[in-house]
């Protein structure tokens, strides 16, 4: 048993994403600020104070959200959800004859009109060794008579091929990690027999004096169990176990991967020509659809109804959002997310979240015409760096911004890393956010983010730099809606340009280490985004620049 919690421990990191908190903070911590409030958020009350000071008035901006799905009837969501009041709920016709039958709320891009939806599918790379591997295996290759398009595929094959190998101390982590997860379902079991209740949190379980023998030996469990993982507070057991069991799950798949090609969900349900990026009409309208936890919680993140007096507020306050289901539990196709892009251009989205990632892009020439698409219609786009602790100027993270074919970055995307407050984590930065020096343009709050998630109007604290990343759209958000003549060239800038730069007061690890370093060397801005500095910025900027001129910026 000593083993197995010494390579527990060893793999603390991989929970980080999903569990670890040091110490307890408020909810909405990410929307306080540090002079007032000692947390490194984005100042948003000053924000809307500068607002209303200035006697400013917003108009509605519609901020698509491609994801998971989002659940329509949640109530600090139903209220601002962007409807399509050109089409008849449910009547089965196509009334605004944009080619999507009863896309009142959006679109979902991972079904078909039966109704039927896609929950799971593989990763990328599993697909990407599989399609190309008769292809590429075993031939002799020159790649100088190869066209560039080709050249890119193959080139990806061979990456996949190597990493499609798995090691036998990743199955021993695997196998470890199970030990201990049926452990721990079986301690739960009698903590909830013994307190009455299926849900409780650790710091319930923490005050809970149980009755029996069993029941003591079984908190004993538990919290030793949490406590390897990095647990704390208002986490729930059903979160863990769920968090832990979605995990294993994830790592066996890719294991069998490795010896089998995993089930070709699309092709079963969807049934679209996936090669045929025209073939376009597939889908349906049911942007809940199976699982919405994620896009829910993002959703909530920019835009949850402002000081309602229930649950939590959204950054924007004038805002609504456009469901578009084009993410799965497994990498998204390109695609989908090109087409998800279009769509949410074509319905008058000017900021889009994309809080999503993989490590292969086969079809990059499709989501990069999109996003050219969008920059031709003023539309902005962001997108979240990823959860790796990796460095994606070195390590390939889609979609990015650089061209297919140049190289030449778009205007209109902003990636965005995640940051932490040091009483959560003991850094500005959140332990588990890629970073990247030229990829990444800013970082922003994603560490213990409190937002709606589905079922029965409930919230709940998630980590990821998809956390971040609608952070950030929900500032773009506020700006487009209080200063609507503002560019999305121009949202960009003043975003990136009033990032708060900190000193070396500030501790600030690279992420995955616990080596100091600055934020300069992690994103392009150096800076953390700051609500209040975006609106002051943009309330001095002159149209009539491409981009705002910026008065030198002091360190904090």
């Amino acid at each position: 048993m000593k083993q197995i919690t010494l390579t527990l421990l060893a793999l603390i990191s991989i929970f980080q994403i999903s569990f670890a908190q040091k110490k307890e903070v408020p909810n909405g911590w990410h929307l306080l600020s540090y002079e007032k409030d000692s947390f490194y958020g984005i100042d948003l009350n000053r924000a809307y104070q500068f607002l209303k000071e200035k006697n400013k008035k917003s108009t509605p901006v519609i901020v698509a959200v491609l994801d998971s799905g989002v659940d329509t009837t949640h109530e600090d969501l139903k209220n601002i959800l962007w409807k399509n009041t050109k089409e008849i709920p449910g009547n089965g016709i196509d009334d605004d004859k944009d080619g999507y039958i009863d896309d009142v709320y959006g679109w979902n891009f991972l079904g078909n009109k039966n109704g039927e939806n896609i929950k799971k599918t593989s990763d990328e790379k599993s697909r990407v060794y599989y399609s190309l591997k008769s292809k590429y295996q075993d031939k002799e290759l020159d790649t100088n008579k190869m066209s560039f398009e080709e050249k890119y595929l193959y080139k990806s094959w061979v990456r996949s091929s190597k990493e499609m190998k798995v090691s036998s101390e990743e199955q021993a982590n695997i196998a470890y990690i199970e030990v201990v997860l049926r452990s721990l379902k079986k301690h739960d079991k009698i903590v909830r027999e013994e307190m009455g209740k299926e849900e409780y949190t650790v710091e319930e379980l923490e005050k809970f004096t149980p009755t029996t023998d069993a029941g003591k030996r079984a908190k004993m469990g538990v919290l030793q169990i949490l406590k390897i993982f990095g647990v704390e507070g208002q986490t729930k057991n059903t979160e863990i176990i769920g968090e832990v069991e979605e995990y294993v799950e994830g790592k066996k798949a890719t294991f069998e991967a490795a010896e089998k090609e995993p089930e070709n969900f699309r092709a079963e349900i969807v049934k679209d020509n996936y090669n045929n990026i025209q073939d376009k009409y597939y889908g349906n309208g049911d942007v809940m659809a199976s699982t919405p936890k994620h896009g829910t919680h993002v959703s909530g993140i920019i835009a949850a109804e402002r000081n309602n007096g229930i649950g939590m507020n959204g950054v924007a306050d004038n805002v609504k959002i456009m469901a578009i289901r084009a993410v799965p539990d497994g990498d998204e196709y390109d695609k989908d997310i090109a087409l998800g892009i279009i769509y949410a251009v074509d319905h008058g989205a000017k900021v889009i979240n994309m809080s999503f990632g993989k490590g292969y892009s086969p079809e990059k020439k499709w989501v990069d015409s999109a996003i050219q698409y969008a920059a031709a219609h003023d539309v902005l786009l962001l997108h979240a760096a990823g959860n790796d602790s990796k460095n994606i100027d070195e390590n390939e993270n889609y979609p990015n911004p650089f061209s297919f074919y140049t190289g030449k970055r778009a205007e209109n995307f902003i990636t965005v890393g995640a940051s932490s407050d040091p009483k959560i984590s003991g850094s500005l930065t959140a332990s588990f956010s890629n970073y990247g020096k030229n990829t990444v343009d800013v970082f922003a709050p994603g560490d213990k983010i409190y937002a709606t998630v589905p079922t029965k109007n409930q919230y709940a604290n998630l980590q990821g730099t998809s956390m971040a990343t609608p952070v950030v759209a929900g500032i773009a958000a506020l700006i487009r809606s209080y200063y609507p003549e503002l560019t999305a060239v121009q949202v960009k800038a003043i975003i990136e340009q009033s990032a708060i730069v900190y000193d070396e007061t500030v501790t600030i690890f690279i992420p995955g280490t616990k080596e100091k370093t600055s934020l300069k060397e992690l994103c392009k801005t150096g800076g953390l985004v700051n609500a209040f500095a975006a609106v002051k910025l943009a309330d001095n900027f002159k149209t009539t620049d491409k981009k705002p001129a910026i008065p030198k910026k002091k360190k904090k």
